[in-house]
This record gives structure tokens, C-alpha cells and sequence, in this order.
């Protein structure tokens, strides 16, 4: 077995880490206190090469494999997890649906300028009352003529409403299968369209810099080319892109809790009580090596499964598994972290106190932690409902 990463992915996670520290790191802290979207860093990132990064060149993107997108994913989320929130769903909900299940007209108008981080693209999955349950869709689109016409909402939506939001991929329903379950159907929407509408939300407590959306069609009108892929394909199209959606926020929690590990370090090693740094107390000294332990775990169970991605071999059990265990070890991390700089933990002068709060979204987004316990059960063999 080689657990060697390769001369450019040693590169490119130098090259992203030295960015994150320089260009995001000195300004993440006031764009969270003022909720704030930032294209600067956002054009910055594009720069970088950190959009489309699995996209083939044909296309505009990096051409990179999956081990090097999660690297990327990981280096960002270790500095801010509103940045690495923005690029994770950028490549896995925004742009993989259009590569993956797109037809050659659809990839060719929308890619191009997606990868180079000139625009951005939502994925409507989530609703009001549709959430792990997403078969609950009610979101319709109805056929007239050569048009489909959209009604219904949708929520916590990332990307969707920035001012360069090209537009979103919408679950809606456009049936009734034979089974009697609903037919889902994913449908691209432009922004401007007339009858949809998009509204940033405000009020987060976690990924405050990172835009959140809810979107509204009302009569929402798009011509039927607008389909992604196959009528009724449009489930098996989000379990797909979920797949590959974990993959990221399993990364976002191995950075950040990579993130906590080092801050937690640093102060213990430099916090002196009864004479000494606190690292050198047994009882912090084993808080930092519980934490190491995992973060360790939770990297090689994360590239396991990118690596099988990569080599085209099922991997949606160890994705599962991947973003289940990378989220909870930075609940143990970020845990740890504030405990070791006591009462200075819970100030937002100390990142320490962002990541805590960061960290909680990763138990839900992308599928609850206790989603992901019934889907490894299943693969395992567990008839778990």
C-alpha cells in the first residue's frame, strides 16, 4: 500500500496552505463578525485554481484527481470554514451535477466560467419541510408546452444568491412513478429568471462569511433543455452528488480540526499556570494526543476513500463513514481546543471560538450525522429504517 502523496499534491497543498494563512486567515475573523461574502478572497481563490478542480481541462477546470480536491478543501477549512464552505460547495453541488449528469450544450455554457470562479451555481435540495427526508420534495414542475413551469421553495441553499450566482440546480417534483413514489426531476434555473427569486440569509451562527440562501419560484418558467439529464433521474442525481459532497465536508472537518489541533498546541505550549506551560500538565498533555490520534484516523479513512473514488470502485459507504467520523473528531477537537484556552476560548478574539462554532453545521449539512449512521448500516447489511 502507498500512503505517499504525490510530488504535486505535496505542491499544491503547500501552495493552498501559504495562501490560506496569508489571505484569508488575517481577515476571516471580521468578515464572520460582519456576516459578510467576500469576492475579493472569492476572486483570489479562483486565481488559485480552487474551482473546478476534478473538471477535465476541455472545460476550463484543473483536471486534478479527488485526493487533491479534498487537500485543497482540507488546507482552507484548517485557516476558515465559511471559505472552505464556499469552495466545497462550489465543486461538489454547484459544478459536479453539470459535469457529471449535463449534456454537452449544458456543460459547454455553464463550466467554462463556473471553473474559472467567475460565477457561481447552487444545488436546491434542501426545504422547509424536506430535509433528510428529501422523496418529501414539494417543489413541483410542471410540463406546458416547451417550458416547465416551477413552484415551490427551497432553503439553506449555499451560493445561490451572491451578486456572480449564475444560477441553481432544483430537486422538484414532476411526477408520480408507477411504485406511487415521487419522480424527481433536476432542473437548471438561471438567475433573473422571471419568478425566481433568491434572499441571502443572515443570522448563522456557524459559516457567517459563507452565503446561504432561500429560493422562491413562483410560475417559474424554463424551457425544457433546462432538464439535467433524464425526466425522473433527478434522485439517483442527488445521491450521487452527495456522495461526492461528503467527501468535502468530511475534508472541512479534517481541516478544522487540524486547525484546532495547531491553535490548541500553540497556546498550551505558551499558557504558563503553576510554573509551567499547561502542555506539560498529563491531563492537557493526553487532550493533544487524543486529538492527534483521530485527526490521524480521520485522514486515512478520508483519502481511503477518495483514493477509491479516484480508482472508480464503489465508495459511498466510506464516504459515509469519511464525513461521519471527520465531523465528529472536530467536535472533539474544537471541544478540546477551547477547554485548553479557558475563559480566552470563548472570546472571538481567539479563532478558537469561530471553529467551535463552525464545526456543528458538519453534524447536518450533507446529510445528519444520524443519516449517515443508517446509510453505512445499510451497506453493511443492517436493515435499519
Amino acid at each position: 500500500m502507498e500512503f505517499k502523496l504525490s510530488t504535486e499534491q505535496e505542491i499544491l497543498r503547500e501552495s493552498v496552505r501559504t495562501f490560506a494563512e496569508k489571505e484569508i486567515r488575517p481577515v476571516a475573523g471580521d468578515l464572520d463578525e460582519k456576516e459578510t461574502f467576500s469576492y475579493e478572497t472569492m476572486a483570489k481563490m479562483a486565481e488559485l485554481g480552487l474551482f473546478g478542480i476534478v473538471v477535465s481541462e476541455k472545460y476550463g477546470g484543473q483536471g486534478m484527481d479527488y485526493i487533491s480536491y479534498i487537500i485543497a478543501v482540507e488546507e482552507i477549512a484548517r485557516v476558515d470554514g465559511s471559505h472552505a464552505a464556499t469552495v466545497a460547495a462550489e465543486n461538489s453541488l454547484g459544478i459536479s451535477p453539470l459535469y457529471y449528469f449535463g449534456n454537452e450544450a449544458q456543460k459547454q455554457k455553464y463550466l467554462p466560467r463556473l471553473c474559472s470562479g467567475e460565477t457561481l451555481w447552487g444545488f436546491g435540495l434542501t426545504e422547509p419541510n424536506a430535509g433528510s427526508d428529501a422523496m418529501a420534495t414539494r417543489t413541483t414542475a410542471v410540463k406546458d408546452g416547451g417550458e416547465w413551469v416551477i413552484n415551490g421553495s427551497k432553503i439553506f441553499i449555499t451560493n445561490a444568491s451572491t451578486d456572480i450566482t449564475a444560477g441553481v440546480t432544483v430537486l422538484c417534483r414532476t411526477g408520480t412513478r408507477p411504485d406511487g413514489k415521487p419522480e424527481l426531476t433536476c432542473i437548471l434555473v438561471e438567475t433573473g429568471t422571471p419568478g425566481f427569486t433568491a434572499k441571502p440569509m443572515h443570522g448563522k451562527m456557524m459559516w457567517r462569511a459563507s452565503n446561504t440562501s432561500e429560493l422562491y419560484f413562483s410560475d417559474c418558467r424554463v424551457p425544457l433543455e433546462n432538464t439535467l439529464g433524464p425526466v425522473g433521474e433527478g434522485f439517483h442525481q442527488m445521491m450521487k452528488t452527495l456522495d461526492g459532497g461528503r467527501l468535502s465536508i468530511a475534508a472541512m472537518g479534517l481541516g478544522g480540526a487540524q486547525g484546532c489541533f495547531d491553535m490548541a498546541l500553540k497556546y498550551a505550549n505558551e499558557r504558563e499556570q503553576f510554573g509551567r506551560p499547561i502542555a506539560n500538565f498529563q491531563i492537557n498533555a493526553f487532550k493533544l494526543a487524543d486529538m492527534a490520534m483521530e485527526i490521524e484516523c480521520a485522514r486515512l479513512l478520508l483519502y481511503k476513500a477518495c483514493w477509491l473514488c479516484d480508482n472508480d470502485l464503489p465508495y459511498a459507504k466510506e464516504a459515509a463513514m469519511a464525513k461521519l467520523y471527520c465531523s465528529e473528531v472536530m467536535y472533539r477537537c474544537a471541544n478540546h481546543a477551547v477547554q485548553l484556552h479557558g475563559g480566552y476560548g470563548l472570546m472571538k478574539e481567539y479563532d478558537v471560538e469561530r471553529f467551535y462554532r463552525d464545526q456543528k453545521l458538519l453534524e447536518i449539512g450533507e446529510g445528519t450525522s444520524e443519516v449517515q449512521r443508517i446509510v453505512i448500516a445499510r451497506h453493511i447489511g443492517a436493515r435499519c429504517m
